[in-house]
């Protein structure tokens, strides 16, 4: 991947057209800060590209419309790969300046003729929340024509870990979707921190996986309070001298530690997922993303408030932080498989959701036992 095109196309994508935008750039082993503030996306980019080296990292902020409607304030990094070696973020990364700007914690929606309802409240804002990150995912990675990017997720829960516990995953060739469960693999089971392997061909990843012991297993966290678990869990190990990683790639020292809850996936059910047809994947992949029961008794009656709400028509101001509210999403928001026109491919859900019942569920149609 070029990073200063990458930097560049998605800025462009992502910035309100007409406005301008903060860049700050430092180097490691270089005292100070190169920034600009106000400038023009071309001075911006002419800026990163004069001054960018393999030790650099680019900064930028800016404003972007949401899908949704609204504009918020947005932040890019572009790493070099010797600042990336030693930080281990990523290549590019994209955040809003306050999660609460992609999270609401409150909605402005229509009244409707009858009394409010919280399945209504939460499907709309999950509806929102999920449009807003998708967009958001591809104006990153795949901005334009041109494929740059091969990977990406959306982390809502600490940093970019395993694939199918995030919300959101991006690949750029849609017969390679198989790469979240082999990045995760890698990640749970080897300890390695997924920004490094992110890059590797799939090829690559199959034959660290195929090295480790016949019927070793790692554990998924199927939910976000488990991931959260298991990253406060990383950070103590982190934080002593004992425990720490020994590798600057490590995210932790060997495999990681199951807990009471965690779903069982083995070396064997991944190396059948990545030698599945790709077609025959996504097909189930697509059949295990039908939305439940629950979701499509209020899908409509959500989707004609959303239509009111643009049309003007009076609305009420609703706290949808319930926990009502968050357990309508955690259990009933949809899965998205998304094939985009330049051959990637989406899957998504809420942030309060993961991917691994997505995942669990396309292998169960395949007959692969997880």
């Amino acid at each position: 991947m070029d990073r200063g095109d990458a930097f560049a196309e998605a800025l462009s994508s992502l910035i309100v057209p007409g406005e301008s935008c903060n860049v700050s750039i430092q180097s490691l082993g270089t005292p100070g800060t190169t920034w600009r503030n106000g400038v023009p996306v071309a001075e911006a980019v002419a800026l990163a590209r004069a001054t960018f080296t393999p030790s650099s990292r680019v900064f930028t902020d800016f404003p972007v419309r949401l899908a949704s409607g609204g504009t918020v304030c947005f932040g890019v990094d572009c790493f070099g790969e010797e600042y990336e070696r030693l930080h281990s973020s990523g290549p590019l990364r994209g955040s809003p300046f306050d999660r609460r700007d992609v999270l609401p914690e409150r909605l402005e929606i229509a009244l409707g003729s009858g009394a409010p309802s919280v399945q209504v409240e939460a499907a709309i804002l999950s509806m929102q929340v999920q449009e807003d990150i998708q967009d958001l995912l591809v104006r990153v990675c795949v901005p334009d024509a041109h494929s740059r990017v091969k990977t990406g997720v959306c982390v809502d829960v600490g940093d970019w870990g395993a694939p199918v516990e995030t919300c959101a995953t991006y690949h750029v060739d849609a017969t390679s979707v198989a790469r979240d469960l082999a990045l995760s693999w890698i990640h749970l089971h080897e300890g390695s921190k997924i920004p490094r392997s992110a890059g590797m061909s799939l090829d690559s990843l199959r034959a660290l996986i195929d090295a480790a012991p016949h019927g070793a297993s790692v554990g998924i966290a199927g939910d976000v309070d488990l991931v959260r678990r298991h990253m406060r869990m990383d950070w103590a190990a982190a934080a002593s001298r004992d425990t720490r990683p020994t590798r600057a790639d490590g995210a932790r020292r060997g495999a990681r530690a199951v807990v009471e809850g965690d779903a069982e996936l083995m070396r064997e059910t991944v190396l059948k997922a990545i030698d599945t047809p790709p077609s025959l994947l996504l097909d189930a992949l697509e059949a295990s993303a039908v939305p439940d029961d629950e979701w499509r008794t209020v899908e409509s009656p959500a989707l004609e408030t959303i239509a009111a709400t643009n049309a003007g028509a009076p609305r009420y101001e609703v706290d949808v932080t319930s926990r009502k509210h968050v357990q309508f999403i955690e259990r009933h928001a949809p899965y998205h498989v998304r094939r985009l026109a330049s051959g990637g491919v989406v899957l998504a859900t809420h942030p309060y959701r993961t991917l691994w019942p997505l995942w669990a569920d396309a292998l169960f149609l395949l007959g692969i036992p997880s």
